[in-house]
């Protein structure tokens, strides 16, 4: 770069060097050529006001086409001899202009060489800093329509786990809280990322890069699949913990298309193109349904549910599975659970179906229901569930006396037994009458 400002240095070649200098930042940095030399003009203008200690105007103009620079100061036409720099004697004044009249103001030829290197070096430094400010106008007018898209790029640097990724014209930043968890990120490496957003503060242009966003998933489907870039399949949510697993809901209106089946592709290959981008995340594909009840049905697949009940009060969906179902439904760490939740928006329990629990597991349900009552000891409780009391229900409808077995409960044992059902009851439902 310091060889191509030498050549405001050297004067004789002046034209030859600007020439190469414009031709090199239009070429390689892709800043237009007028901006270009209206930065030049601005900069020349500086450095001569500096290299003349010219206080009057000054006016810089540079040739479009042969880039000759011409310059022009204000003087005052006087009568007799100049004083100063910013004068011209009438006789002089009338040799450019016949009608000049004593006391006029007009403009006078400056030869670019008396500039100096003072005058050069401004030149130089005005100039880079036009130049910046041009590529980073340049960089936020390439990608300020560009928030929600996806863009490539290389990855140049990663500084305190952020990653700087060189998108051809600029630069974007994936930060560490937008970054995949299972995923290792190196310099030179080819990437795909959601632009979150584009903003232009003071210190130029910010390009906010992901590849944990929701929508990451959601702008490879429309890329991967031309239903859905058409509108006839429609992506209706996305849940995702990013490294593992998204769910996708989606939906078609024409009852001809399987919008499932479109999203997978033939023999897979659709869905599995998204899933190598992601590193081996897996992908559910769920049919969309207005209904609650049968959207989750869809969400939990494969796991097949014995029972599903929907509380709209408190928008939870309770589950019920077999015991060898109730692992896949729930999920590794209970992920399939809770990304289901995330997908549906309703609070997910699951849980095992009763009907599916042994009579040893009921006996033991069932001593642990009661020792959790306050009052209520764990050998107590297994002496009322071995005598047939398994509820509080149970309890209450007994006699005291009925409690008493005369060894492990006594006369008095079973009144606090009694006592503390009922306590328990009424915290539970209310009054026992």
């Amino acid at each position: 770069m310091n060889y191509h400002f030498k050549c405001i240095e050297k004067v004789k070649d002046m034209n030859s060097e600007l020439q190469a200098v414009i031709d090199f930042y239009e070429r390689e940095k892709g800043i237009d050529r007028e901006t270009l030399i209206v930065a030049l003009e601005h900069a020349l203008m500086t450095a001569s006001r500096k290299g003349m200690n010219a206080q009057n105007d000054l006016r810089v103009e540079v040739d479009r086409k042969t880039l000759q620079i011409h310059a022009w100061k204000q003087v005052n036409v006087v009568d007799g001899f100049p004083n100063s720099d910013e004068e011209i004697s009438i006789f002089d004044a009338r040799d450019k202009d016949p009608n000049a009249q004593v006391g006029d103001v007009i403009e006078q030829d400056i030869d670019p060489q008396t500039f100096g290197r003072i005058a050069a070096q401004t030149a130089k430094q005005a100039i880079l800093h036009h130049i910046r400010h041009a590529e980073k106008d340049k960089i936020y007018e390439v990608h300020k329509d560009r928030a929600g898209d996806i863009a490539t790029g290389t990855i140049r640097r990663i500084e305190r786990s952020d990653v700087f990724v060189d998108l051809g014209v600029g630069e974007g930043v994936l930060p560490q809280r937008e970054r995949v968890p299972t995923e290792e990120y190196n310099i030179n490496d080819r990437i795909r990322c959601y632009v979150v957003s584009v903003s232009n503060p003071p210190s130029g242009p910010q390009i906010l890069l992901s590849r944990s966003h929701p929508n990451f998933v959601r702008r490879l489907f429309e890329l991967e699949v031309a239903e859905i870039a058409e509108g006839s399949v429609e992506i209706r949510g996305i849940a995702r913990e990013a490294g593992f697993r998204s769910k996708v809901a989606v939906w078609c209106q024409d009852p001809k298309v399987d919008p499932v089946g479109a999203c997978v592709g033939l023999r897979g290959i659709r869905v599995k193109n998204i899933v190598r981008e992601l590193g081996g995340e897996k992908i559910d594909i769920v049919r969309w349904h207005e209904n609650i009840e049968t959207y989750v049905r869809n969400s939990l697949q494969p796991a097949e549910l014995s029972g599903v009940e929907v509380d709209e009060r408190t928008q939870t969906v309770h589950v019920k599975v077999h015991q060898d179902q109730l692992s896949l439904a729930i999920g590794k760490k209970g992920q399939n659970a809770r990304i289901t939740s995330k997908l549906t928006g309703w609070k997910i329990d699951i849980s095992r179906d009763e009907s599916d629990i042994t009579f040893e597991e009921r006996v033991t349900m069932a001593i642990e229901s009661l020792a959790s009552v306050d009052g209520i000891t764990q050998e107590q409780a297994l002496t009322l569930v071995q005598s047939g009391f398994l509820t509080l229900e149970g309890i209450l409808a007994a006699e005291v006396s009925d409690l008493a077995d005369g060894d492990t409960i006594d006369a008095t044992s079973a009144a606090e037994i009694r006592a503390a059902a009922e306590k328990a009851y009424e915290t539970q439902f209310g009054s026992s009458e």
